[in-house]
């Protein structure tokens, strides 16, 4: 009997130990900080015509224009022909479409209001396409006429657009280079309502400095 009294006392304080501590709130977590949310680009994977597998060239991956590409020559979309290097010592813009891309045709406007604003400054833009010019030239010259574009469009060939799209599969591609060919902002399809400003900011942080700034 008196072996079994100081065991009861003992159930006894464990229980009220148990029900004290189940009475404590004990506090969540504090909730993680939300994400940020990025533009999100809209782009079209490119099909079977458009060249996959691509990889990036050396130059590509250091942040300039391949000389191969600089050095390219390509068709004009209606007479002759011209190369990138034509424009050596230019801001120049680069944009890789298609007239069959939702994305790109959406974003074309953008650019071409771009391009007007810095005329003035001698930035020159450049639209390639790897469309067939043989079985899509008729379509692609309308669009263009449609959309009244101010800017040069020519043919790209396979292996400048491998060059240039540096291993993504997807259009509209656009590239800001500097007059050295070095790339400032390589644009991965478009995103609505930022594109404009992007191409903007790339375009002023490319043009020379005047002195004194």
């Amino acid at each position: 009997m008196r072996k079994t009294f100081p065991l009861v006392l003992t159930a006894l304080a464990l229980s009220a130990h148990a029900a004290a501590q189940s009475g404590r709130r004990i506090a969540p977590p504090p909730a993680p900080p939300a994400p940020v949310v990025q533009p999100k680009a809209d782009a079209s994977p490119v099909g079977d015509g458009f060249y996959p597998g691509n990889a990036p060239t050396p130059e590509a991956v250091a942040g300039y224009v391949p000389e191969s590409v600089l050095g390219r020559e390509f068709q004009s979309l209606n007479d002759g022909s011209f190369k990138l290097s034509d424009f050596g010592g230019k801001v120049l813009v680069i944009n890789l479409w298609a007239s069959w891309c939702g994305p790109c045709r959406r974003e074309i406007p953008e650019i071409e209001e771009v391009r007007r604003e810095y005329e003035s400054k001698g930035v020159e833009f450049v639209g390639l396409t790897a469309e067939n010019p043989e079985t899509d030239g008729e379509r692609v010259r309308r669009f263009v006429r449609e959309s009244r574009l101010g800017y040069r469009v020519g043919w790209i060939d396979r292996q400048s657009a491998r060059a240039l799209m540096r291993g993504h599969n997807m259009i509209p591609q656009t590239f800001v280079v500097t007059g050295e060919g070095q790339i400032v902002k390589h644009l991965k399809g478009y995103s609505p309502g930022h594109t404009a400003d992007m191409l903007r900011d790339a375009i002023e942080s490319a043009l020379p400095k005047k002195s004194g700034v």
